[in-house]
């Protein structure tokens, strides 16, 4: 039916046939059809019914509609006024004002009254000024109607006049006045919305009317602060825009609306008005503050006013910010100097929360880069201020009053300057190195002089300042910790110093993991030993042992972030320490309590905290440290504290209170330890333990009622939306968190003590060393009371599953006591800890997979829970719900699960008050959520419908909240079991969503979760087409589309959740074309969690539909200033969008979510829209970094471009006249973050692009462009390499490396790409200066390692390109290599500012980099002598014949030095952990002994390119002189500057073998998988190696080591895939096989020299006579013919399956893979053939003959597989090695007049057989090509033609492949066979020959004498009769003299026959003419051969003598024509004389 509701007029007759309860949605339905029509309509369209259509609209207004519906209905009625006729409009304005005039009050008028006053608010809204006078009756209609109005109608009422005044403008000045005073009664209304709604309208009024920030503006303000008393989140922000908007509009108010007598408004006034807000909540009107806060101060005002000041600057904008950023700066800093700010410790923890807040939000959002340096100037300026003060103070003695007043109030202005310091820094990263660069002027020298200040939070904040400097300038890390610890030494008889710089050291030591360099390893042993000292001076001087006590723990528990390394060599020390500060034994405690006094007992309880403290970071930070010894020796003093804490009371109440603290932190460290600690370690203390922890969160001892903060984060996450924690999800966390508001119904606060928000440095000095999340850099530790009863109930939760039943009953027992015991707030308190702990030790049950225990455990733990679950408090309803669901999955007992359910419908069915319905709706919920569908399927339907009645108890909005909840929670883990109540719950939200008030938005928030879960419930069947299927999915989207409507972002994020759940399902129905607008709109949102989800749900559209949400998106680009306000989109689109909130966010989940969106649209949209994409990404790399001087940098950067073509300078026009914007609110140039993504972008650009070659073609892509073809990256290749450029010339190390890592990839992947204009060029070499300039600042001194490294790699993947031609060109970037070379020798003495392993790295980097260039200066100078570079500079005549090689030369000695050093430390590094103790004592040649582990990823990084690069160096140099030795010449010259021992043979063999030890170990090594590009690299090297004839027999002297490398090789090709890998195994095979041989070759001349003795007692390789022996024995796993023959047999069986013997079937396998032998596969066979048939070689006669029947089985297997009759001739190499490798073995002389001769004549005959047999073709081969097969069959009777003959068996089918193959259809094939019978006559005897003669002879004559009546036709044709004329001449040749002369009687003939007559000659073809000119040539030759016989025949037949007479008389004359042609044409080639003579000679200029 819903479809007849589309229409644009309303079915009527449709609407009355449905039921009533259907009727709303069917109305809400033809609403948004016509919303969606109207907007496109044209006024032609709607004309003829606008009337009828009014009528329906107005009549629509007193049909009672829901909210929704009003909502749809005011919107579509103004439009249709828009859009069609406006006559109509004044009659509905009369309607509605007389139905808000009506004084019905009775509540079924309610919802006509709230339609009417929505129409009012939409038309005016629309029409503006269109509707006249009309708005006076309106307003006063409105105004009076709001007297006896309800509160639903007071907000909808204050809605409409806010639209009222945003239509009218200015027109509307005679009633804004009564507005305004409507509105001001309104914004202290006792319910939220309506303040929220009059806060708005005021916004409006601002806007409009003057009077509001002139006369009114402090009545105003004043207003605000009261509309702040009590305010909930929406209502405080919509008052703090206000408040900000009025402000900046009283500063700057708009042109023509300022009184000229009126004075103008100054700054400080403004700001004096704010500041008092601020402080004391207005002025003086709030004596009876609502606040729980002290008095004096109004938290709720207090953050309202936080957000003015926030919306203040956002309204003034960046540029007014800018040049007033001192005055802002002091100003608000000035705010928590004031005492009325921070009357106590947490107020002013919270003040100083709200100051960070507002000069965050303003100077990290507003501010571009530059702008943000001076910012940070000036504070530095205010803390050099407040230092000074500080100085001063301190000075004056006389007013210590004052003065300590003074100092408090200057600790709080340098803690929140400091955090803005230290934010700012880190968000610059190393941008922001222009604020260290001077000393004088930097920002160091200031935060320093803090760390002295008297107040220990101003040191600490100090301190975590200088931490986050040296997070973000990395080089400042050394240096600040050396600064420190000089001052330390300097002032260490002070207090404060001492403290101030321990803390400062404590912070940098803390914040070396985020320095990827991290620090030199000695600092940590020079700080270690400065801890020990101050703790072993600590009792010396009573002055400062607290301070070094404290300081000394510090340190340690800092220096244990370093980690093991650096801690490993301390633990001895450590322990020692530790065991010293607790007592020994329980005697030496009780003598302890004894004696000492206050002072000493709280240095000592400092002291064992601090102890402890280190503990803990230890068990953190130095995992591997911990063994089981160490645990034992650390629970022993573990165990004392524990016993010390149970005589701290008495010890507390003798000595002081003041001890509290003390003793609270070492109970808060001690819990933490043991959390660390395995449970089982410390099972003996449980009692004592228990006993503790359970008095600490049940407050026994502690009279405050201090709750933990654990409770909300150990509830369900889902359950956010009954807690309000959505409030931890919002911008505006930070601030938000101190006053716990929340927008549910009840109004409950919900966890009073839980000092939330209250994290404040201060509490937890060990913080400074803890690791925090980059989104909240500040460390945030809670008040030390909430800390240990976090800590304590941690612990409980970790040990309760260990805990005996009986004690946990006991426990449970104790727990319901003492809630009893407890009275009111206290009670609450108790029972919050209490369930925070069971919650934990439920979740450690689950987590143990450990059940309850017995019945009376559960019964306990039963009552427990029902107490709570009927708590006033919901937080603790909630908690209970959780526990019960706990419970029943951890119990697991049917029984025990359907009793608690049952308890809970007894309960709802009975009970009516809003506790026991809330709580016992959660308990179900929590039961089937933990429980899952099918534990509770019987209790479902009871549940399901019990809830659906709650959750229509619309008296109780909050007993529908809870319903909901729970209705959600069992959907969604109902599973399949729920699919048959989807209906009825489906129609039960769409009938509340349509119903219920917009204001109770968690009605509406549950609505959506409950939406959530039944889509998923419903899942893919969304898809369907059925009718209910189609119902319920309108239904979802009528659900979703109230949802989008609603005024709550909250409500709208479930909308888009919803909605992203149904395109996952049902994506055809999901209509992009509303949905993308509608995202793009909710992407501006103020409201996080809403952006959140907008992003989320983006993020899966274009995983799917990118192209659709991209041009959904542009199609929104506009210049309207409204639309962009709307939309926020620009021409750049989504993707420029999503970029610029990149910049903006700060929530991590975002920013992922935002560059996964980003990258999605990247990999489906960039190769299709390049130019866009790369502008985009230009546009983000290349702006100023500051907005307002944009226009200066573009200016010089237009400049300073000289190396673009004219397409990039168009671009630049482009760029450089963009129109200005909007000058007070400037655009933030991208950050540097956004940049580095915008550099990743561009890498997967070129990635994404190379799918499509034509990218990386440029030739083509011009072609391609020309047509109007899609844009190519290489058309924009200029702009590649700027942006790249760009990047890695940058101020950001980070972006420098992603620039460098772009610009290796474009130089990848167009260094081969040719320029087609310039013919033998590239196109990368117009941009050499580009990329010389971009890696020269790498090589600086003052450059960090890792871009070093990085920009090494660049250079050699530069110069190994080849890019650079000219030699000139060359040297720019090879000087930068060989400048880096002076930090090779620069050793491990210089000072370094980094760890150890940075150089390392970066040494490494400089040597692989010169080793690539090497390998490639090789290969090149091998691979191609012509690559020789030229020199552009002409007189340099010594370049003359240069090559990259000879620019390497000179460096060769020290680099191969070196990279045998670096391997050698390599190997050792390698070595296994138990051969540790073999590693040099004192490191390596370039790793530090204490850096061994950091320094591994290093060499594992560098080890495969240098051991290729020493492989070869060795090859041509190295091994050069021992090759000459052994007579083989070749090699380098050796240079003058080489060290005398470097070509010596002891090097050389270590060198040799170190080698070729890596290279097996990597390859054989089973705990990592060698990558295939190493595994070659390492197989290159073998190679290289084995190339070098004393390599080679080095090599063949250990037959252990020949073994060894043949079985790696067997393991390498089984491990590997790769051909070329196989190939590379293949090269090393063939170089150990010719080892073999060169080494055979070597016995045997050593055997003819000395006696067979001496011969016999080596150990060698093989037996001189070869291996076999006389016995012919081969030895599997002893003979190396046998280890290369598994070599050979598994790459060929790898390759060629049909030749793996253990194969299912060995039948002809190519025909499905023949396409896969590719070029390199074919040389792989070859390569493997041709090892086979060098094998006999190594063998004696008789072992040969033992080795060959495997090797010619495999050939001739391989030549099968090679070769079928249907393959291509693409394998025609491998059969080519095949067979003449057959030849080789075959012509072998070593078996003439051996004893083994037979043998080898039957391997002979076998072989052939095989041939044979091979051939033929069966159901899976269909027989062997017939060339092939006849091949091979020559190749054998040419080379055995005698043994062969002898078998009249294998003559036969030879004789008969012969004749085949003549008698083959195919011409190709008969022309082989006449060639090879030709061959095979010409090379045998004329015997053998005989058989074959006798069969093919006549065949062929009579081919000859077919062909002279029917000539050929093609070439192939031709070629055959050729052939066959050559070998009948050649039967001639060997045929008897008697028989030849009848032979030629019949030759002769036949050769005449061919001759052509003299007409005919000239138009004859060329294939005729040719066979007339062969068969002359022949008969010419004939005549003269055999005269006599010639003469004979010629007599007999004169016909023929006389035609051949023509023919040789028609062929001279022809040669003569054709000499005297050639003389003409030489003549004519001759220059002519010119006509014109010059009078002057230039010759001598030639």
């Amino acid at each position: 039916m819903m479809e007849l509701a589309h229409s644009l007029l309303l079915n009527e007759e449709a609407l009355q046939k449905i039921p009533d309860n259907k009727k709303p949605v069917f109305v809400f339905e033809w609403l948004r059809f016509l919303d969606k029509v109207l907007s496109a309509a044209q006024k032609s369209d709607i004309k003829e019914k606008q009337k009828r259509l009014v009528e329906q609209l107005i009549n629509q207004i007193s049909e009672s509609p829901g909210p929704p519906t009003r909502k749809l209905l005011a919107r579509c009625l103004a439009t249709l006024f828009i859009v069609g006729d406006s006559f109509a409009m004044f009659d509905a304005i009369n309607k509605c004002n007389e139905i808000a005039k009506s004084k019905d009050d009775s509540p079924s008028y309610l919802p006509t009254r709230l339609a009417a006053v929505a129409c009012l608010g939409g038309i005016y809204e629309k029409m503006g000024r269109m509707t006249g006078r009309s708005y006076e009756e309106t307003v006063q209609a409105l105004i009076k109607s709001l007297k006896s109005a309800e509160s639903q109608c007071r907000g909808e009422t204050m809605m409409t006049l806010e639209k009222i005044v945003k239509g009218l403008g200015t027109a509307g000045q005679q009633s804004y006045k009564d507005v305004y005073k409507a509105a001001k009664a309104a914004m202290t209304d006792r319910a939220m919305a309506v303040r929220t709604a009059a806060a708005k309208c005021m916004y409006q009024l601002v806007n409009e009317a003057p009077f509001m920030s002139t006369t009114e503006m402090e009545t105003v303000v004043s207003l605000c602060y009261r509309a702040l008393d009590g305010s909930n989140y929406d209502a405080r922000y919509a008052v703090a825009e206000l408040l900000g908007n009025l402000c900046a509009t009283t500063l700057n108010p708009k042109p023509n609306t300022t009184n000229a007598r009126s004075k103008p408004v100054k700054l400080e006034d403004v700001l004096g008005l704010l500041s008092a807000g601020f402080l004391r909540g207005g002025f003086g009107f709030l004596k009876s503050s609502t606040s729980s806060s002290s008095a004096g101060v109004n938290r709720e005002i207090r953050v309202g006013v936080t957000h003015a000041y926030v919306e203040f600057i956002k309204c003034m904008g960046g540029l007014w910010l800018e040049r007033n950023i001192s005055t802002f700066l002091n100003h608000v800093l000035e705010l928590v100097a004031n005492p009325r700010a921070t009357p106590t410790h947490v107020d002013a923890v919270y003040a100083r929360k709200c100051v960070s807040f507002i000069i965050r939000s303003v100077i990290g959002g507003l501010l571009g880069e530059k702008a943000q340096i001076a910012a940070a100037k000036e504070i530095c300026q205010i803390i050099i201020k407040q230092m000074n003060f500080v100085g001063e103070a301190s000075a004056d003695a006389a007013e210590s009053k004052a003065t300590a007043a003074d100092i408090t109030g200057s600790q709080h202005v340098l803690v929140c300057a400091l955090h803005e310091l230290g934010c700012l820094v880190l968000s610059l990263g190393t941008s922001a190195s222009p604020l260290v660069a001077e000393p004088a002027t930097g920002i160091i020298e200031p935060v320093v002089s803090v760390l002295i200040h008297p107040s220990a939070s101003a040191r600490l904040s100090a301190s975590w300042c200088l931490g986050s400097i040296s997070v973000a300038l990395p080089s400042q890390l050394t240096p600040l910790v050396d600064r420190c610890i000089e001052r330390m030494n300097k002032l260490k008889s002070s207090p404060e110093a001492v403290s101030g710089y321990s803390s400062a050291l404590t912070s940098l030591l803390g914040r070396v993991y985020q320095c990827p360099l991290g620090i030199p390893h000695a600092k940590g042993k020079q700080i270690f030993n400065i801890a020990e000292e101050l703790l072993r001076t600590a009792s010396q001087n009573s002055r400062l042992s607290l301070q070094r006590t404290q300081s000394g723990w510090l340190l340690l528990g800092a220096l244990m972030t370093l980690g093991s390394p650096v801690i490993k060599g301390h633990l001895p020390r450590m322990l020692l320490l530790w065991r010293n500060a607790f007592p020994r034994s329980v005697k030496e405690l009780e003598s302890e309590k004894a004696r000492g006094d206050s002072f000493t007992w709280q240095v000592t309880l400092e002291g064992r905290a601090g102890a402890l403290g280190a503990m803990l970071s230890f068990l953190q930070h130095c995992r591997e440290l911990i063994t089981e010894d160490v645990i034992r020796r650390l629970l022993a003093p573990l165990e004392c504290t524990l016993t010390m804490l149970a005589h701290m009371p008495g010890v507390i109440k003798m000595y002081g209170t003041h001890l509290k603290a003390s003793a609270a932190m070492v109970r808060l460290r001690l819990y933490d330890v043991l959390s660390m600690l395995p449970p089982q370690s410390y099972e003996g203390t449980y009692t004592s333990l228990l006993r503790e922890l359970v008095a600490e969160f049940t407050l026994t001892d502690n009279p405050a009622n201090t709750t933990t903060s654990l409770l909300r984060s150990l509830c369900h996450v889902d359950d956010s939306v009954i807690l309000g924690s959505w409030l931890q999800e919002t911008d505006h966390k930070a601030v938000e968190d101190q006053y716990e508001p929340n927008r549910r119904v009840d109004h409950d606060i919900l966890q009073p003590n839980s000092a939330s928000g209250s994290g404040a440095l201060e509490h937890d000095a060990h913080s400074l060393f803890y690791r925090c999340p980059i989104s909240d850099p500040i460390p945030g530790p809670l008040p030390l009371g909430v800390a240990v009863i976090d800590s304590s109930v941690r612990l409980y939760g970790l040990i309760f599953p260990r805990v005996a039943h009986k004690h946990r009953y006991q426990m449970l027992q104790h727990f319901n006591e003492c809630i009893k015991q407890a009275k009111s707030t206290r009670q609450q308190a108790v029972q919050m800890n209490i369930f925070t702990a069971v919650l934990c030790a439920l979740k450690s049950l689950s987590d143990t997979k450990t059940k309850l225990g017995p019945d009376e455990v559960k019964k306990a733990a039963f009552n427990l829970i029902l107490g709570a679950l009927s708590s006033t408090n919901p937080i603790l309803r909630c908690a209970a719900g959780e526990a019960l669901g706990r419970m029943a999955q951890v119990v697991g007992d049917s029984k025990f699960i359907a009793e608690m359910a049952q308890y809970s419908f007894d309960k709802l069915k009975s009970a009516r008050d809003v506790v026991s319905r809330t709580g016992n709706s959660l308990a179900l919920g929590c039961l089937h959520r933990y429980v899952g569908g099918m534990g509770s399927g019987q209790h479902l339907n009871t549940s399901v419908s019990i809830l659906l009645a709650l959750a229509q108890d619309f008296n109780s909005p909050v007993v529908q909240v809870w319903a909901l909840h729970a209705l959600a929670l069992i959907a969604d883990s109902g599973g399949p079991m729920f699919r048959g109540y989807v209906e009825p719950t489906l129609s039960l939200v769409l009938q509340l969503l349509l119903s219920v008030p917009p204001t109770t938005v968690d009605v509406h928030q549950c609505l959506g979760k409950c939406l959530s879960a039944l889509i998923t419930s419903i899942g893919p069947e969304l898809q369907g087409n059925s009718g209910s299927i189609a119902t319920a999915r309108l239904s979802c989207l009528v659900c979703c589309a109230i949802m989008q409507d609603h005024s709550d972002s909250l409500v709208q994020a479930e909308a888009v959740a919803c909605l992203q759940q149904l395109h996952m399902f049902a994506p055809r129905h999901v209509n992009l074309g509303t949905l993308v607008p509608h995202l793009c709109e909710k992407l501006v949102s103020s409201h996080l969690l809403l952006r959140r989800a907008v992003v989320a749900c983006l993020r899966q559209l274009v995983t799917r539909e990118a192209k659709e949400v991209s041009v959904h998106a542009l199609a929104l680009a506009s210049d309207e200033a409204d639309k962009i306000e709307k939309f926020g989109i620009t021409e750049t689109g989504m993707e420029g969008k999503l970029f610029g909130m990149c910049d903006t966010e700060v929530d991590g989940k975002l920013i992922s979510d935002l560059q996964d969106t980003l990258v999605s649209l990247l990999q489906t949209l960039a190769t299709k829209d390049l130019t866009r994409w790369l502008n985009l990404l230009r546009e983000i790399l290349s702006s100023s970094t500051d907005a307002t001087s944009n226009q200066q940098d573009e200016s010089q950067g237009n400049n300073n471009d000289d190396d673009d073509d004219d397409e990039d300078n168009e671009n630049d026009a482009e760029e450089f006249t963009a129109p200005e914007v909007d000058v007070t609110h400037p655009t933030v140039a991208p950050r540097w973050p956004t940049r580095v993504f915008a550099t990743d972008c561009l890498r997967k650009i070129v990635v994404a692009c190379e799918e499509d070659l034509t990218h990386f073609d440029l030739e083509t892509a011009r072609e391609a462009k020309k047509d109007g073809k899609c844009d190519f990256l290489v058309l924009h290749l200029s702009e590649l390499v700027r942006m790249s450029f760009i990047a890695a010339t940058s101020d950001s190390n980070q972006l420098r490396l992603a620039g460098l890592a772009a610009l290796q990839d474009i130089i990848t992947k167009f260094c081969n790409v040719p320029e087609p204009e310039f013919p033998g060029h590239v196109i990368l070499e117009q941009y050499q200066a580009q990329v010389s300039a971009a890696l020269r600042p790498a090589f600086s001194p003052e450059t960090p390692s890792d871009v070093t490294a990085a920009a090494c790699d660049v250079c050699s993947t530069w110069i190994g390109s080849g890019v650079a031609r000219d030699l000139n060109d060359l040297r720019r970037v090879h000087q930068l290599l060989v400048s880096s070379l002076g930090k090779l020798n620069a050793g491990k003495s210089q000072c370094a500012l980094y760890n150890e392993s940075a150089s390392t790295m970066e040494k490494l980097a400089v040597l692989r980099a010169w080793a690539e260039v090497y390998i490639v200066a090789v290969s090149r100078e091998h691979g191609n002598p012509d690559t020789l570079l030229k020199s552009t500079d002409e007189d340099d005549f010594d370049n003359k014949g240069e090559s990259l090689l000879t620019l390497v030369q000179s460096e060769l000695p020290t680099l191969s030095q070196n990279w045998f050093l670096a391997l050698k430390d390599h190997a050792l590094l390698s070595l296994p952990t138990e051969f540790s103790g073999q590693l040099p004592s004192d490191g390596g040649a370039f790793y530090h002994v204490d850096t061994i582990d950091s320094a591994r990823p290093h060499y594992r990084k560098s080890w495969p390119s240098i051991l290729h690069a020493l492989a070869i160096w060795l090859k041509e140099a190295g091994f050069a002189k021992l090759n000459k030795d052994m007579g083989h010449p070749g090699g380098e010259s050796q240079p003058t500057n080489a060290p005398a021992n470097l070509y010596s043979e002891e090097a050389n063999a270590e060198r040799l073998y170190l080698i070729i030890g890596i290279c097996v170990e990597a390859m054989c090594n089973t705990t990592i998988q060698l990558p295939e590009h190493t595994a070659e690299t390492c197989l290159h090297a073998i190679h290289a190696l084995l190339e070098s004839p004393w390599a080679r027999a080095q090599v063949a002297k250990d037959p252990v080591l020949y073994k060894e490398l043949l079985n790696v090789m067997h393991r390498v090709f089984l491990t590997h895939s790769g051909v070329k890998v196989h190939l590379a195994v293949m090269d090393v095979v063939r170089c150990v096989v010719k080892a073999a041989q060169e080494h055979l070759k070597f016995l045997k001349q050593m055997e003819e020299s000395k006696s067979d003795k001496e011969s016999k007692e080596s150990k060698i390789l093989l037996p001189p006579g070869g291996e076999g022996g006389e016995s012919g024995e081969v030895i599997p796993g002893q003979s190396i013919v046998f280890a290369t023959l598994e070599v050979c047999l598994g790459v060929l069986s790898r390759r060629v399956p049909a030749l793996n013997p253990a194969a299912q079937t060995t039948g002809f396998q190519m025909s499905k893979k023949h396409s896969q032998v590719t070029e390199e596969i074919s040389q792989l066979l070859s390569n493997v053939v041709q090892v086979l048939a060098d094998l006999s070689s190594l063998c004696s006669v008789p072992g040969s003959l033992a080795v060959l029947p495997t090797v010619f089985h495999l050939i001739l297997g391989l030549l099968r597989e090679m070769s079928p009759i249907s393959m291509d001739k693409q394998n025609s190499a491998v059969v080519t090695v095949c067979i003449n490798c057959i030849r080789t073995l075959l012509n072998s002389k070593r078996y003439e007049g051996d004893k083994k001769l037979p043998d080898w004549h039957k391997l002979i005959q076998s072989s052939l057989a095989t041939v044979i047999k091979n051939s033929i073709s069966d159901a899976d081969y269909p027989g062997m090509d017939e060339t092939t097969y006849l091949y091979t069959i020559t190749v054998f009777i040419i080379c055995a033609s005698h043994v062969i003959n002898k078998n009249i068996v294998l003559v036969k089918p030879c004789i008969k492949a012969y004749l085949d193959c003549w008698q083959s259809e195919h011409t190709h094939i008969r022309l082989k066979c006449c060639q090879l019978f030709t061959t095979l006559i010409s090379q045998i005897s004329s015997e053998d020959a005989m058989p074959y003669i006798h069969i093919m002879a006549p065949k062929i004559i009579d081919y000859l004498y077919t062909c002279s009546t029917s000539p050929p036709e093609t070439e192939l044709e031709r070629d055959l009769l050729l052939a066959s004329i050559n070998t009948f001449q050649m039967l001639i040749g060997i045929a008897e003299e008697n028989k030849r002369i009848t032979l030629l009687t019949v030759f002769l003939p036949i050769l005449v026959s061919y001759l052509l007559d003299e007409k005919s000659l000239p138009t004859a073809s060329k294939i005729s003419r040719r066979i007339h000119d062969e068969s002359l040539s022949h008969l010419m030759k004939i005549g003269p051969q055999y005269p006599a016989q010639f003469r004979v025949i010629m007599t007999k037949q004169t016909d023929l003598k006389a035609r051949l007479e023509t023919a040789i008389k028609v062929n001279q004359e022809a040669k003569s024509a054709l000499i005297k042609a050639q003389e003409k044409a030489k003549i004519a080639a001759q220059p002519a004389k010119p006509t014109i003579t010059l009078k002057t000679n230039f010759g001598s200029f030639a």
